[in-house]
C-alpha cells in the first residue's frame, strides 16, 4: 500500500509498539518488513497464525523465547569456509536450543484438549532439532562466547597447568611483598605488565632488587619489575596461555566445521523461531490492547462495533460502531470540529490496515473487516509545506491523486472534504467529487461541515449521513459516532447557555433560512428519537445476553452430569463384571478342591480343609467387590433394623441384629458372643421363624471326629497369665495332633494378649511361622500359626 498512506494513519506507530514483545532479531526484521497484504489468502493465514497464538497465550502464557540473535551473517560465513567466533557459536547454540525447547512445547500442547490450534504447529513440523550438535555446543560453549573446560580434554589440562603456574607465581612473588623486600616496593601488590607477572619497586631500588623491568610508572619513580627468580616459571606460564588460544582455535574450527553442513537447517529453524516470537508478540499486544479476531468479508461488508483507536488510551478512547459496505458504500459525516469526526475516519482505515497485516483489531469480538486492494486518505491537517501549496490546493493535489487510482476494491476516506475554499463552491465540488468516487465503485468515508451534503447523504443512493454527538448541556462533544444521523448546528443553543442575550439569538434565528432550522429541529428530534431506541435496546441485549449465558452454563452443567454418569456407571459395571467373573473362577476351583478333599479326607489334615473354606468365605465378600460403587448403592438400599436376622459374611455364621453402633455398623448376637460388625459385612436374611437355624459360636471351628484337638484356641475375656498357659498346652497337643495350621483368637482389645501371644510364638521352636488373619477373617484380631 502506500507508504504516504501508512504515515499519514500512523501505522508505523502501531508496528512500535508490538515491538517491546519480541525477543528475536528475526521477530524484529520481520515485524520491520511487515506490510498490508491485499491477499486474502495470505491475510487469513497471517490471522490464522495470530489466532493460535492468542490460543497458546490464553493455556499456557505464550510462547516461551530466549533472546536470540540474527543468525544470517554466521551463516553465511559458514557457507565461505570461515570459522565462528565463541560468541557466534553461542548465539548459534541458542538457536539450537529453542528448536528443542518450542518442539518439545508443541508436542505437548498437541496432547492438551483445551487447545484448537492452526496453524503453528504445522509450522513447528518443519523444525529440525540436532540433539547431539545442540549438547556438543551447550558443553562446549558460555552463553557469553567463552569456550568451556570440557571443550576438550587438552584445554582442561592445558587450563590446569596454567592455574597451577599462575598459583605458583604468586606464592614466590608474595616472598617479595612480604619479607624484607617489601622495602623496596612503592605498594606491596602483585600485577601485571606485557602479560607478565611484575612487583611496582622504587626506582632508587632497582639494582638492588635486580630482575626484568617491563614498565614504568608516568614519574618514573616507579618500575615494574619481573623479579629474576619468577621469570622461568613467567616463561612456562606464557607457553601454556599460547597453547590455550592455539586449542581454542582448533576447537572453533572444529565446532564451525560441524555446523556447516547443517547451516541451512539452522538457518531455516531461526527463521521459524523468528516467525513464532513475532506471532507471540501479536497476541501480547492484542491481550494488552483487548484486540479480537475480525471475520473477514471479502465482498468488503465492514463492519466494527465498539471500534476503538489503537493509538489513544484504551482506558479513556471512547468505542463506536462503525459500519460499511453492506447498505450502503458512502458515509458522509457532518458537524462542527473538534467532536472526533478525524480520530473516527482513521480508526476505520488504521483498522482495516492492522487487519490487513494479521493484527487483531481493537473492536469487540463479531466485527467483520474487508479486503481492500488499495486504502486512500486525504486528512484536513495534512498540507504540502514543501511544494508552498494552500490547504485547498494540497487537498486537491491528494484528491486528483486519488481518483487516477481508486476502484471497486478502494477504501477512500477524506477530512474535510472541499474546505478551505467558498463554502458555496466548495460544497458543490465536493458533492462532484463524492459522486466520481461512488461511479469507480469504491467505499469512501467523508467529513464535512457543509450543511448542503447532509441532503446529499438522503439523497444519493448506497450513502449514509453520520455525525458526532454533542452535549449541549455540558457544551461538550461526546465523541460517540451516530450513524444515520446527520450533524446540527449548535451554535444558538451554545450561546445561550453561555449568557447571550435571548434578543440577540432570536434575530440570528430570524435571519436563518426557514428550512435550515426546520432540518436542525428534525435532526435534534432524530437524535432523542435514536438514544431512547440505543437505551431500550441496550436493555434488552443485556437481559438476553444474562438469560443465554445463564441457558448455557446450565447446559453445560447438565451435559457433564449426563457424561459423568454414563461414564460411571459403564465403568461400574464393567469393574462388577470383572470382579464377578474372576471370583466365579476361584470359587469353582476352591469347590472342586475341597470336593477333592472330602473323597481324600483320610489323608488331608483339618487345617487344609478349614483354610480352604476361608477362603470361599472370603470370596462372598472380596475386597474389590466392597469398593464397587454401584454394588454399594444396591447394598445400601437393603435397609437393616434391630432384630433383624443377617449373615456375618466373613464369619460364615447366623446373627440377630441388636442396636445400630456408629455410622456404619451393628452389634451382632451370634450364638453366646456379641460382636460389632461393619454393615457392608452383613447380608440380610429373610428366613421364616420356624425355619432360623440357631446360631453357632465363633469361638471355634471343630476338628474332624478323629481329632481331640480343636484347630482354633478362642483367647478372649481370659487374664493374660491364664491365657498364656492355655496357649502353650494348646501348641503341645496341636503338635501331638499333627497339625500343620491352627489359629488363635485373641481379639483386639490393648494389644497386650495379642503381643504376649505373639512373642510366645517367636520363642517357640515348634513354630515355623505366623500371621495375623485375612482381613475378613478377624485381621489383627487372630494369629495364624504353622507349626513344624
Amino acid at each position: 500500500m502506500n507508504e504516504k498512506v501508512l504515515a499519514t494513519l500512523e501505522y508505523d506507530k502501531v508496528k512500535k509498539q508490538l515491538r517491546s514483545f519480541l525477543t528475536s532479531d528475526a521477530g524484529l526484521a520481520e515485524l520491520n518488513a511487515l506490510r498490508p497484504t491485499k491477499d486474502a489468502n495470505t491475510m487469513r493465514k497471517w490471522l490464522a497464525d495470530t489466532h493460535d497464538a492468542v490460543e497458546i497465550y490464553r493455556v499456557s502464557g505464550g510462547i516461551i523465547l530466549p533472546k536470540l540473535a540474527d543468525i544470517k551473517p554466521h551463516m553465511k560465513r559458514l557457507e565461505m569456509d570461515a570459522s565462528l567466533s565463541g560468541t557466534e557459536l553461542a548465539q548459534v547454540g541458542r538457536v539450537l536450543q529453542a528448536s528443542t525447547a518450542i518442539t518439545t512445547f508443541f508436542a505437548d500442547l498437541a496432547d492438551s484438549k483445551e487447545i484448537d490450534l492452526i496453524r503453528l504447529p504445522a509450522l513447528v513440523n518443519n523444525i529440525v532439532t540436532m540433539p547431539q550438535l545442540t549438547r556438543r555446543l551447550h558443553t562446549s560453549i558460555e552463553n557469553d562466547g567463552r569456550i568451556t573446560d570440557e571443550a576438550s580434554p587438552e584445554l582442561k589440562q592445558i587450563r590446569q597447568k596454567i592455574t597451577l603456574t599462575e598459583k605458583s607465581i604468586r606464592e614466590k612473588m608474595q616472598q617479595y611483598t612480604r619479607g624484607k623486600a617489601a622495602d623496596y616496593l612503592s605498594d606491596p601488590i602483585i600485577t601485571m605488565r606485557n602479560e607478565r607477572y611484575v612487583v611496582p619497586v622504587k626506582a632508587e631500588y632497582r639494582n638492588k632488587f635486580g630482575g626484568v623491568v617491563h614498565d614504568q610508572s608516568q614519574t618514573g619513580l616507579t618500575l615494574y619489575i619481573e623479579p629474576q627468580a619468577v621469570v622461568d616459571m613467567n616463561n612456562r606460564l606464557r607457553q601454556a596461555q599460547v597453547a590455550e588460544i592455539s586449542e581454542e582455535k582448533r576447537i572453533l574450527d572444529e565446532l564451525s566445521e560441524l555446523l556447516r553442513p547443517e547451516a541451512p537447517a539452522i538457518l531455516n529453524n531461526a527463521v521459524i523461531l523468528g516467525h513464532l516470537d513475532f506471532a507471540n508478540a501479536k497476541a501480547m499486544y492484542a491481550h494488552q490492547m483487548k484486540a479480537t479476531e475480525p471475520a473477514v468479508s471479502e465482498a468488503n461488508e465492514v463492519s466494527l462495533r465498539q471500534a476503538r483507536h489503537p493509538l489513544i488510551d484504551q482506558t479513556k478512547v471512547v468505542a463506536n460502531d462503525i459500519v460499511i459496505g453492506k447498505d450502503y458504500q458512502a458515509i458522509i459525516v457532518t458537524g462542527p470540529n473538534t467532536g472526533g469526526k478525524t480520530i473516527t475516519i482513521k480508526t476505520l482505515a488504521l483498522l482495516q490496515i492492522m487487519a490487513q497485516s494479521g493484527f487483531f483489531i481493537t473492536a469487540d469480538e463479531y466485527s467483520t473487516v474487508g479486503i481492500f486492494d488499495e486504502i486512500f486518505a486525504d486528512i484536513g491537517d495534512e498540507q504540502s509545506i514543501e511544494q508552498s501549496l494552500s490547504t485547498f490546493s494540497s487537498h486537491m493535489v491528494n484528491i486528483i491523486d486519488i481518483l487516477k487510482q481508486a476502484d471497486e476494491k478502494s477504501l477512500v476516506i477524506v477530512d474535510e472534504l472541499g474546505a478551505g475554499t467558498d463554502p458555496q463552491e466548495g460544497a458543490a465540488l465536493a458533492i462532484a467529487i463524492l459522486d466520481a468516487i461512488g461511479t469507480k465503485g469504491s467505499y469512501v468515508v467523508a467529513t464535512t461541515h457543509y450543511p448542503e451534503l447532509k441532503a446529499y447523504g438522503f439523497n444519493r443512493a448506497n450513502t449514509i449521513n453520520a455525525s458526532m454527538e454533542f452535549d449541549v448541556e455540558s457544551l461538550q462533544p461526546t465523541y460517540r459516532f451516530l450513524l444515520g444521523v446527520p450533524g446540527r448546528s449548535n451554535a444558538f443553543d451554545i450561546s445561550k447557555r453561555l449568557g447571550m442575550d435571548d434578543t440577540i439569538i432570536d434575530e440570528a434565528r430570524a435571519l436563518t433560512q426557514q428550512d435550515s432550522q426546520d432540518l436542525n429541529e428534525m435532526i435534534a428530534d432524530l437524535v432523542a428519537k435514536r438514544k431512547q431506541v440505543e437505551d431500550e435496546s441496550i436493555e434488552i441485549n443485556e437481559r438476553l445476553a444474562t438469560i443465554t449465558a445463564e441457558q448455557e452454563d446450565l447446559e453445560k452443567q447438565l451435559f457433564k452430569l449426563d457424561n459423568a454418569r454414563d461414564h460411571q456407571l459403564n465403568e461400574a459395571k464393567k469393574e462388577a463384571n470383572h470382579i464377578v467373573a474372576d471370583t466365579k473362577k476361584k470359587a469353582d476351583q476352591l469347590i472342586a478342591d475341597l470336593r477333592k478333599m472330602q473323597l481324600d479326607a483320610g489323608t488331608v489334615k483339618e487345617s487344609a480343609l478349614i483354610d480352604a473354606q476361608g477362603q470361599l468365605n472370603a470370596m462372598r465378600q472380596a475386597p474389590d467387590l466392597k469398593k464397587n460403587k454401584v454394588l454399594a448403592r444396591a447394598k445400601r438400599q437393603q435397609e437393616f433394623k434391630e432384630g433383624d436376622d443377617v449373615l456375618v459374611v466373613s464369619y460364615g455364621q447366623q446373627g440377630v441384629l441388636l442396636r445400630k453402633h456408629g455410622a456404619d455398623a451393628w452389634e451382632v448376637q451370634m450364638g453366646i458372643l456379641k460382636m460389632v460388625v461393619e454393615t457392608d459385612d452383613l447380608q440380610k436374611q429373610n428366613l421364616p421363624k420356624e425355619a432360623k437355624p440357631k446360631t453357632k459360636p465363633r469361638a471355634t471351628v471343630k476338628g474332624s471326629s478323629r481329632q481331640t484337638v480343636k484347630a482354633s484356641l478362642d483367647l478372649r475375656g481370659h487374664r493374660y497369665e491364664q491365657a498364656m498357659g492355655e496357649v502353650d498346652r494348646y501348641i503341645d497337643n496341636a503338635v501331638l495332633s499333627n497339625l500343620g495350621t491352627v489359629e488363635i483368637i485373641h481379639g483386639k482389645g490393648t494389644g497386650a494378649l495379642r503381643k504376649g501371644v505373639q512373642e510366645y510364638l517367636r520363642s517357640n521352636p515348634r513354630v515355623k511361622s505366623f500371621n495375623f488373619a485375612n482381613a475378613n477373617a478377624g485381621g489383627d484380631g487372630a494369629t495364624i500359626v504353622t507349626l513344624q
